[in-house]
Formats: structure tokens, sequence, C-alpha cells
């Protein structure tokens, strides 16, 4: 009896030694097949956007709630000229709930802007770049943050055109061509990197700005309800390598691949999203020296940003 007990131990042991070198063998397979793929879009994007990237000081603290929070712009200089941020976004992280939320800050916000007095937000970038942008947040909407990333807008082309070779599914819901380099036509239809950095760019209507930020918010919902799927899980890694020439950022790599692996999850691709200034809480303004700005009542945007990102 013994003698069988103890040929049945080792007998669980070989099992047990068998299991954990199958599962750190595929452990290494997954890691290498990753590490090739996020070479293979980085060095397809690098041949084309070239190294250089303007180095920015950062000084993001995390959010007092916990949150990680994270400046995006959208900009289309590569950092070869000084421009304002064309898009404002608080893209916003809960770890303990694996929830992401989205506040959209209108270019035009007219706020003080630290050392510089006031004027529209979007020219914070333009003075001070992501961080007298993070300060201007900062004073004006108590909203701490941790990362910045500036996308230029040919990386965005790259990274749809990567993600989905037969076009991302939108319903265009009228004609747009003004001042977006494409032309769109009505209805349901999928749309490439170069067709859908249009739509969402487009502001030459009655709704100017308000609609351009109502289609990028939409966009990116439908890109988190289409991305997650087992055909694109795999490709991740080399979406990163994609975008990695493109995009300025103080997130590492790691960073980056651990939130997109969260948003790709089931819980992950329900994107709450928010607009400053909220309905009622602005008017239209003409300043000497700013032009046409949204001037708002601070305390109230304020108060409805900070409870969207706290929820």
């Amino acid at each position: 009896m013994r003698s069988d007990r103890h040929i049945g131990k080792k007998s669980k042991k070989r099992r047990f030694s068998t299991a954990f070198i199958i599962l750190f063998l595929l452990i290494g397979a997954v890691a290498f097949y990753s590490v090739i793929q996020y070479r293979q879009g980085l060095k397809g994007s690098q041949q084309e956007a070239g190294d250089t990237k303007e180095e920015y000081s950062f000084n993001g603290e995390r959010d007092k709630n916990g949150y990680t929070n994270i400046l995006l712009l959208g900009s289309d200089s590569r950092g070869e000229a000084v421009s304002r941020a064309d898009t404002i976004m608080i893209a916003s992280y809960n770890p303990d709930t694996g929830s992401y939320k989205l506040a959209s800050i209108m270019r035009d916000t007219y706020v003080n802007i630290p050392g510089y007095g006031m004027n529209k937000i979007n020219a914070a970038f333009a003075y001070g770049g992501p961080e007298l942008l993070r300060q201007t947040i900062k004073e004006n909407f108590e909203v701490d943050l941790k990362y910045y990333a500036i996308l230029d807008f040919e990386g965005f082309v790259r990274l749809i055109d990567t993600a989905f070779p037969n076009g991302v599914e939108i319903d265009v819901e009228k004609s747009m061509s003004k001042d977006i380099g494409v032309t769109l036509e009505p209805g349901i239809q999928r749309l490439d990197g170069e067709h859908l950095l249009g739509y969402v760019r487009f502001r030459q209507d009655a709704v100017g700005d308000f609609g351009r930020v109502e289609r990028q918010q939409k966009v990116i919902r439908e890109i988190g309800g289409q991305l997650a799927s087992v055909q694109t899980l795999p490709k991740l890694p080399k979406m990163v390598g994609v975008i990695t020439p493109y995009i300025n950022t103080n997130m590492d790599t790691g960073d980056v691949l651990y939130m997109a692996r969260g948003f790709l999850s089931s819980d992950g691709r329900d994107v709450q999203t928010m607009r400053v200034p909220v309905e009622n809480t602005f008017y239209n303004q003409r300043v000497s020296g700013a032009g046409a700005v949204l001037a708002i009542d601070l305390e109230a945007n304020k108060q409805e940003l900070n409870e969207f990102l706290a929820k």
C-alpha cells in the first residue's frame, strides 16, 4: 500500500511539473509573439513618421479618488510647429471597477490660463505644452491628470487601418466634405482611417464644434465595441507598435497594453461620456484678442465634471 501511495505521489508531481512546463512555454510563446508583432508594427510606422518627438515635462498626479486620468490631445503638427490642441479629452480609468469614462472639453472654453490670463483653453497647449494645459485644467476644474498622450492624426489613420482592415462601421448622418480632405455621403458604411478622420474632424455646419465633439465620442464608443473581439486581441501588440511613432506620451508601453487590454474586456467596452461645458451652463461671446469663445459657468461645470468622474 505504501508503495502504491508513493507511486501515486510521484505521478502527481510529474503531472504538476509537466503542466507547469507547458504553462511556462505558452507564456513564453505569447510573450515572444507579442514582441515580434510590436516590432513589426513599430518598424512600419517609423519609416513614415520618423523618430523625432518634442520632449515635454509633465508633473501629473494620480486623482485623489485613486482613478487614473489621462489628458488626450489630438494634433496634426507632430511637434513641428507650435499649435493649439485640436481635440482635448480626459480619459479616466477606475482600476477597482475596470470602468472607463471620457470627458471632452470644448477647445473654445474660456478659462484662466496660469501666467497668461483668460483665453480659450486650447491656447494653453500653444503657450506651454501639455504641462500648462494640465495646470489649467487643475486650476479651473480641480481635476488631477497623471498622464498625457498627444496623438498625431496620421497615427489615428494608421491605427484604424491596422485594427480594422475592412473599415469601421459608422452611420454618417449627413453629407460632409468641407475642410476634411474627403467626401462623405449619408448612411451606414465602413470607413477606412482617412475617411473616419474626416468624419471626426468635420465642423462646417450649423452645430460646428459641438457636432464634432459628439462625433468624436460616438466614434470612440463604436471603436470600443467593434475592437472587442477574438480577432482583434492578437493584434493589440502590433497596434501599439503602429501607433507608437505617432504618439507623444509619458506612459510606457506596459501601461498602454494594460489599459488597452482592460478596454477590450467585456466590462471595459461601455465608455461613459460627457462634454464640458454642459448644457445651459455657457453662452457665446466675442472677446478682443481671443475671438469667439464659450463663456461658462465655471462652478457648475467643475461640479458636473467631478461628479461624472467620481460616479
